[in-house]
């Protein structure tokens, strides 16, 4: 989408913030001296089959964007492809969805818009709010920092077996914990620490996808570290099996020539590492005297998290995994 946009006239409003230059999480503009405005959206097809939970997994990765930026989200409406031939009682369950997880992210749900379609599809459009001064973008990653990563992956993987009716069901609702989980929970970490200097969340680009923008954008290397990588242990076995979204090949396709990637590292764990997530967590970078604030935050998230990497100056590659 960058690529598209890119060939549009630049914006020239210096109260525009953040726009799309970086490829950043969402658009913020400066209203005044003490509030901007955060502005983002998203939505997708079904990823589990349940309604509700297509609903919240759809609401909670819409939320995300503003969670990233550093914000706090305020109003939200709905977004709906709807097919004629389904029961509107479906459409019900999932604009519920889409309400229990605004309302536990302290926004407010005013409406939306719909339309015709063969295909449901759901999401939010979102507007939050937050100091100037206080915005959190993707690239001002420095020397020094880690990495943290808020929540495991493995969630595109797992959707795959899901899909073809493959998932145990210990690892369904694994997946369905996280993508329900929102990321409310790595911006209140955020918040324990007096310095963090860029964050992203992790989406369809993967973890190295979405590691590569903040490497390039900040003009340095990340260097990920494979073994410390948290993932639902149940994505190791069905990546063996080939259960990989297509979306990860692509990944590896468009950007595998910017990644350096060790030998040693397993055929399944690079796999998780391109695999595109739904509703992932924040990734996090910070000065490392700060990040023992963050992971003490964390403590209470009920998911896998960590430090994943660390930031260098400039090498050969932006991204390099040992």
């Amino acid at each position: 989408m960058t690529q598209v946009l890119c060939h549009l006239p630049k914006n020239n409003d210096e109260n525009l913030l953040v726009g799309i230059d970086t490829a950043d999480d969402a658009a913020v503009y400066r209203i005044n001296d003490e509030l901007a405005l955060i502005q983002t959206l998203d939505f997708f097809t079904p990823v589990v089959d349940d309604p509700y939970t297509y609903g919240q997994i759809a609401a909670a990765n819409s939320l995300s964007d503003i969670y990233a930026m550093g914000g706090e989200p305020k109003l939200a409406m709905n977004i709906v492809c709807f097919p004629d031939c389904l029961d509107p009682m479906i459409l019900s369950q999932i604009l519920k969805g889409g309400w229990d997880k605004v309302k536990e992210s302290g926004a407010i749900l005013v409406g939306g818009h719909t339309v015709s379609d063969d295909e449901p599809k759901y999401g939010l459009s979102v507007s939050g709010f937050i100091h100037p001064s206080k915005v959190l973008t993707n690239n001002n990653c420095k020397e020094g920092d880690v990495l943290i990563l808020t929540k495991p992956l493995g969630l595109g993987i797992i959707n795959t077996a899901i899909k073809g009716e493959l998932a145990s069901v210990d690892a369904y609702e694994k997946a369905v914990k996280v993508m329900t989980t929102l990321n409310k929970i790595g911006k209140d970490a955020i918040d324990a620490a007096d310095k963090v200097n860029a964050v992203t969340d992790v989406t369809g680009f993967g973890l190295l996808g979405h590691a590569l923008e903040m490497a390039e954008g900040s003009n340095a290397t990340i260097i990920i570290e494979s073994s410390s990588i948290p993932y639902i242990k149940e994505s190791e076995e069905y990546a063996k099996m080939g259960l990989v979204p297509a979306g990860a090949y692509n990944n590896k396709k468009h950007i595998g020539n910017k990644v350096k990637i060790s030998d040693n590292v397993p055929d399944y764990l690079v796999d998780i590492l391109f695999d595109p997530q739904t509703s992932g967590g924040l990734l996090i970078s910070l000065p490392q005297e700060e990040s023992e604030k963050v992971l003490k935050a964390l403590e209470g998230s009920a998911l896998e998290y960590g430090i994943v990497g660390y930031v260098t100056s400039l090498e050969d590659k932006y991204l390099i995994v040992k």
